[in-house]
């Protein structure tokens, strides 16, 4: 079975005060970790952690702009 997880990627979450948090490629799909918190769990696409770090914001918050590092 063959993955399309680039494992070693990061990419930093900011929202209107800053950094929010970050994904992380890791073997299993993509982790996610709130800043301050730690991990919020692992997804299999990088899309579905992006709405999954969204997810963990506070209500109201807009969409974070992802930045690949």
């Amino acid at each position: 079975m063959s993955s399309n997880v680039v494992i070693g990627k990061t990419w930093v979450a900011f929202g209107e005060a800053g950094a929010v948090g970050s994904i992380h490629s890791v073997e299993d799909g993509y982790e996610v970790r709130m800043l301050g918190s730690g991990s919020a769990g692992t997804y299999p696409s990088l899309d579905v952690a992006k709405s999954a770090l969204h997810a963990h914001l506070l209500p109201g918050s807009g969409w974070p702009e992802f930045r690949e590092h």
